[in-house]
């Protein structure tokens, strides 16, 4: 069933800005595009514009859109070429010649006689052979009436060459309408040479032509300058199909224009103009050529358009490859997009736009004190929930046990409550939540409902029953980033953060970097990390940094936790230098030893996440694991997360 609207309205594409019915922009997606390529060791910036190129799940990337307008432009190469107008001008001069030889060839008279010599005697070109039949009395009508048909065909498709939508308005021309164009004709090169010479009435001037012959003009441009641009780009598309032909079409078109429309005054008017749309726009395009190839004619008017659709190719091109300085997605001209691809690109595009804004107006990048993006720490927290939600994921899935994180109580309760902030896990108070949710709406008079919002939410506080301090040391060497254990080892960071942060508030982290020498990093950091050539495993250095952690930690139970994929191949000498050798030096080995008896000391297993199977590194770590009573543990790249988060939540449980 149907229903009437109402009488002056109708349906239509929204214009007024985004959709409002259209999907919201998915910035999880993005973010995680843009944080995984951070921590594979791109600037946010390079990250963000990777993202942009190769797009996301739901919106095609600026890479695919530019392989499109590619697509687009060499479909029109193939297909078309340029001789269609003369082809046809020949057309009907064969037409005409051959209805008028016959009706010449029954007619006994010397009359008919002179005039088929006349014909034989015609020029083989076909532009002389137009311009010898000006004044040659036709004896067929349907001949006369070919004829007439060249000429009205020179006069529209060189109108239409210029001016767009010119030649489909001219379908029925009478003399009328060619004195009418040529008055438009001779008052628009009078507006341009007044424009040129700056006189100071010149927006009355051109209020007063488009009042006169606005219908020619349906751009609607709304200054003198406007209709200069609008005429110079169709000008210069002309001319770049003139340079595109044969130095004989050229010549051949040349001559055919004198008789368009059979008034030689309508060439010499565009010649004036075009000269003059030259002189005011010298930027445009005016030396440039393209090689068509198809087998499919086009005539001059469509010469023009394609001409023009190559040119908008080209420069929609430059605006998706936002190579040149200040470029924005803001830049690309959607209504083009829209006309060389369709809605569906448009959509993709604008989509595009959304999410570089969102990213900066949601606050998930931002700009460092040095000037460049870097992700900010809301952007970090979600990454971090998405990191984490992966390793628990991974972790059920390779134990068969339900959500770690969600599954051991924090501590008991305290009997207090708080409003709920972001990141709180605990279990909500509901009757203090509904409390301030009846509190808030009454006398709201909404008929005694309640609606909860989030400001209403209060959570049970409780009281820990131990607390950890953990080091996390993860090797930095080369090695990591050449056998791509790079981005599990900052992910595996990231979800332990995460976990830590939300969770288990009251445990102290602390992560460490161990290359040729070891430091304490806080999390953007480690995640902004670019992996660099540099010999060298400090793990000794790295302990002696996990050391002063836990000792700055007394109350809180011990916990370290180290990933790395070589033997020590460095140690830290009394005056601060790094000494490195490989294969490894006894000093190195037995001052690593050392400090892992330092931390069993103070109470601290050590859990080694070993990566690879170097046999040397094995047997080292079977040491370390015993001498501190841990244990090592051996994951795949994909599966190191789950095996850091599990052991530290192992290790939880037994506070």
């Amino acid at each position: 069933m149907t229903s009437a609207l109402p009488e002056g309205w109708s349906y239509g594409p929204w214009h007024e800005g985004p959709d409002p019915l259209a999907a919201p922009v998915d910035l999880r997606d993005a973010l995680d595009e843009i944080g995984r390529d951070v921590m594979a060791g791109s600037s946010p910036r390079s990250a963000l514009e990777e993202m942009l190129r190769r797009g996301t799940r739901n919106t095609q990337g600026l890479d695919d859109l530019t392989r499109r307008l590619w697509e687009r432009r060499r479909e029109i190469e193939q297909r078309h070429n340029l001789d269609g107008t003369l082809r046809d001008v020949q057309r009907l001069l064969d037409e005409a010649l051959a209805a008028e030889l016959h009706d010449l060839f029954p007619n006994p008279s010397d009359d008919a006689r002179f005039k088929e010599l006349q014909l034989d005697a015609l020029p083989s070109g076909t532009a002389a052979a137009v311009r010898e039949l000006a004044n040659y009395e036709w004896e067929s009508s349907e001949a006369r009436q070919k004829y007439e048909q060249i000429r009205e065909l020179l006069g529209k498709e060189l109108l239409g060459s210029r001016f767009e939508g010119m030649k489909e308005a001219l379908e029925n021309t009478t003399p009328e309408d060619i004195e009418r164009i040529n008055e438009m004709l001779a008052d628009l090169n009078s507006l341009l040479a007044a424009h040129a010479q700056g006189q100071p009435q010149i927006d009355q001037l051109f209020a007063e032509f488009m009042a006169k012959h606005g219908e020619y003009f349906p751009e609607n441009p709304r200054n003198v300058d406007e209709l200069i641009d609008v005429l110079a780009a169709r000008a210069a598309a002309a001319q770049r199909m003139l340079n595109s032909m044969t130095a004989e079409q050229r010549a051949e078109l040349a001559q055919l224009s004198q008789q368009a429309f059979g008034n030689p005054q309508l060439a010499q008017q565009l010649a004036n103009l075009d000269a003059q749309l030259q002189a005011l726009r010298p930027g445009e395009d005016w030396t440039g050529s393209e090689q068509l190839s198809g087998d499919d004619p086009l005539g001059l008017a469509d010469g023009a358009r394609a001409m023009s659709d190559l040119a908008e190719l080209d420069a929609l091109a430059e605006q998706l490859a936002q190579s040149y300085p200040g470029a924005r997605l803001e830049d690309i001209d959607l209504d083009a997009l829209t006309r060389q691809l369709g809605d569906e690109a448009t959509v993709d595009a604008r989509r595009l736009s959304e999410l570089e804004r969102q990213l900066r107006d949601q606050g998930l990048l931002e700009r460092a004190p040095d000037g460049s993006l870097q992700l900010s720490p809301k952007a970090l927290r979600q990454l971090g929930q998405t990191a984490l939600s992966d390793v628990l994921r991974t972790a059920r899935g390779q134990s068969g046990e339900r959500d770690a994180a969600a599954a051991g109580a924090a501590g008991e309760l305290a009997g207090s409550t708080r409003p709920w902030q972001f990141g709180d896990t605990q279990s909500w108070d509901v009757s203090r939540t509904v409390r301030n949710a009846v509190l808030r709406t009454a006398g709201g008079g909404r008929g005694g409902s309640v609606k909860l919002d989030v400001a209403d939410v209060e959570i049970a506080e409780t009281e820990h029953r131990a607390r950890a301090a953990v080091a996390l040391l993860v090797d930095t060497s080369w090695s990591m980033v050449q056998e791509g254990r790079w981005l599990p080892m900052k992910r595996t960071a990231l979800a332990l953060h995460q976990l830590i942060s939300t969770r288990y508030r009251n445990d102290a982290l602390q992560l460490i970097t161990f290359g040729r020498y070891a430091g304490v990093v806080e999390l953007p950091q480690l995640i902004g990390m670019e992996g660099t050539w540099e010999q060298g495993t400090n793990a000794h250095h790295a302990l002696l940094l996990a050391g002063r952690h836990l000792r700055r930690h007394p109350d809180a139970q011990p916990v370290v936790l180290m990933v790395t994929d070589g033997e020590p191949t460095a140690h830290l000498e009394p005056d601060g230098t790094a000494e490195f050798d490989y294969p490894p030096r006894p000093a190195t080995l037995r001052k690593t030893v050392a400090e892992v008896d330092r931390l069993a000391k103070l109470g601290a297993s050590l859990t080694v996440f070993r990566l690879g199977d170097d046999p040397r590194l094995n047997a080292f770590v079977d040491l370390l694991a015993r001498r501190s009573g841990g244990r090592v543990l051996a994951p795949d790249a994909d599966g190191l997360g789950a095996a850091v988060v599990g052991d530290y939540l192992r290790t939880r449980r037994r506070l």
